[in-house]
């Protein structure tokens, strides 16, 4: 039994959810977001809540499937509702990051500008060396994130880079405090 997967969802005010082949579509006051579903899972829309289910509470599979879909369907309301946000800092002499339209323009101490076009779905914004980025998916706005951040991951030496908000890196003392 699932602990996760037996919770019903509870839908808000103003948010309908629908299934339509083989998708389960979810309209809130932000935008509306779909998400595939695995044809051993069933979900029921009930009045003012979701349920999940599985049809055989034997086998692993259906039984680790059951949770995540519960997961990632709440995830879907709660992205319709409120939204999925994600801040990044640059730290560095020159690193900068500037928004032009739609896409990302970010200066890392490369020999050129590394500009980054952003998602659909995905908005962004710098303020102070901080990039912002918003968006009704958890999952596009993660994998954005990763992705931004892989262009100059902090080192640990002088902790120099692009790192998530509240991530805390390690720092290494260098080959001069070694040898004392």
């Amino acid at each position: 039994m699932s602990r996760l997967g037996k919770l019903p969802i509870k839908l808000p005010a103003g948010t309908q959810a629908k299934i339509e082949g083989g998708f389960i579509v979810v309209k809130g006051p932000k935008g509306e977001i779909k998400e595939k579903l695995n044809n051993l899972v069933k979900v029921e829309i009930g009045d003012g809540e979701i349920k999940v289910s599985i049809k055989n509470t034997e086998e692993k599979k259906e039984k680790s499937l059951w949770g995540l879909y519960r997961s990632l369907i709440n995830n879907l309301v709660i992205g319709v509702n409120e939204g999925f946000e994600k801040k990044l800092e640059i730290s560095g002499v020159g690193y900068r990051a500037a928004m032009n339209g739609n896409k990302l323009i970010l200066n890392l101490g490369f020999s050129h500008p590394v500009e980054y076009d952003l998602p659909e779905g995905i908005t962004g914004s710098v303020a102070e060396n901080v990039i912002t980025l918003k968006g009704l998916d958890k999952k596009l706005v993660g994998e954005t994130a990763a992705e931004i951040k892989k262009f100059r991951i902090p080192d640990p030496y002088k902790a120099k880079g692009i790192k998530y908000s509240g991530e805390i890196i390690r720092r290494k003392a260098g080959k001069a405090a070694a040898k004392e």
